[in-house]
């Protein structure tokens, strides 16, 4: 895992074997909000900044779709391919990207997790659309869990802790501290129900709330439509 800077813009990038997991910052204002001028730009700039020839995602709905990629764009949280040169991502401001590599197959995923979509356990639904798709294996699964609103700052309502709580996917699972929720433990809990071995899976372990140095986009702490886009491509 390493800091890398293209145009002064700060990205997280983790390189393994045939491919690239990339995480975007919001050092120097860098934005991906794709109903803004500047986030589309942005997003189409990542072809010739990490040489890719498309962009894939999707209309994120805080639900538990996911779809293959065919370069349409659908309503949906995750996406999944094994078309090399081809970047897909999801954009986030507090919610989990999770980025997927199966190095047998050589297929990819990207996943946005907020809360709902954790509660509906979006990851493992999304392995299991590897398994039927490519073939995946869980103990093939390379995985990065990238910045969020984590623990330390992330408190949510007696109503979602109760959901959690009483969550089958949870069960007898230690998410909380007080009313703040732990997302990567739901994330790596979701992981490991589909053998993904702790020896493969990176947690960045950046709060997209408090982090000062890289800055993140965190719609919690500032309210506007500021996003990071965090992607994985086949080389």
């Amino acid at each position: 895992m390493e800091e890398i800077l293209i145009e002064n813009y700060k990205f997280i990038k983790i390189s393994l074997e045939e491919v690239e997991m990339i995480f975007s910052t919001a050092e120097n204002d860098l934005d991906f909000n794709k109903g803004s001028e500047k986030g589309r730009k942005n997003l189409e700039n990542i072809k010739s900044w990490f040489n890719v020839d498309k962009i894939g995602f999707a209309d994120q709905v805080h639900g538990d779709s996911i779809v293959v990629y065919d370069e349409n764009t659908y309503e949906a949280d995750a996406l999944v391919t094994d078309l090399k040169h081809i970047a897909i991502g999801v954009f986030t401001a507090d919610c989990v990207p999770i980025l997927l590599y199966d190095r047998k197959n050589k297929a990819i995923a990207a996943v946005h997790s907020g809360w709902k979509g954790t509660f509906e356990c979006i990851l493992l639904k999304t392995i299991e659309k590897m398994e039927k798709k490519f073939g995946t294996k869980g103990k093939d699964i390379i995985a990065a869990i990238g910045p969020h609103n984590r623990q330390c700052c992330y408190e949510v309502g007696e109503e979602i802790v109760s959901k959690f709580k009483n969550c089958e996917a949870y069960k007898n699972i230690n998410l909380f501290s007080g009313r703040n929720l732990s997302m990567v433990d739901c994330i790596k809990h979701q992981l490991k129900l589909k053998g993904v071995a702790d020896s493969n899976i990176h947690d960045i372990n950046i709060c997209t709330f408090c982090s000062k140095d890289p800055v993140m986009h965190s719609y919690r702490k500032n309210k506007n439509g500021g996003r990071m886009f965090s992607f994985v491509l086949l080389k």
